[in-house]
């Protein structure tokens, strides 16, 4: 099973509404519901597929660890309903939280991320989607670049996020 991720903007109300009814988020995922708020339907959204545990890695030096706000792909915000682990994760964060992190984006620079990047660390650290150590790219993509390519988009993105005053939905699943 594929774990993707998507990023995508939330009024304050679609976050609470999100907290209280969690089994709104497929149909909210799908724009299907907006909960009653017509300025939510103007949302922000970002797919970064399978390149999530590779940005977790890069921006924290860790799997599943990392100190706040960059840890926010894997950890961080308030889970939305009681997702099985094998199924993905769905978290909220606030809109200081997501100001504070597209302040940290801003911060951190390709030449670090591209420094930290070590496809045979990756591979033992068991990064998703484990396809580091291959001689051969799939489809002649390089993963680091690829890997960077998506951090611009996200740093990008949560900085528009955050210019708006929204809130942010992660979810990976």
């Amino acid at each position: 099973m594929e774990m993707l991720c998507t990023l995508r903007s939330t009024t304050e109300t679609q976050r609470q509404a999100l907290q209280k009814a969690p089994a709104s988020l497929e149909p909210f995922l799908e724009d299907e519901e907006d909960f009653g708020d017509a300025k939510g339907a103007a949302f922000l959204e970002l797919d970064i597929g399978e390149a999530w545990h590779g940005l977790q890695y890069l921006l924290t030096g860790t799997a599943w660890e990392g100190k706040p706000p960059l840890d926010f792909l894997v950890r961080g915000g308030e889970d939305v309903g009681d997702i099985p682990s094998d199924e993905g994760t769905a978290r909220v964060f606030d809109a200081p939280s997501v100001k504070a992190l597209a302040e940290a984006l801003k911060k951190t620079s390709v030449e670090d991320l591209r420094k930290r990047f070590d496809p045979a660390r990756l591979q033992a650290e068991d990064i998703y989607p484990g396809t580091w150590d291959e001689e051969e790219p799939a489809e002649d993509v390089d993963p680091l670049e690829e890997l960077l390519s998506y951090f611009v988009e996200l740093q990008k993105f949560t900085a528009a996020v955050a210019k708006r005053g929204l809130a942010l939905l992660v979810h990976i699943g």
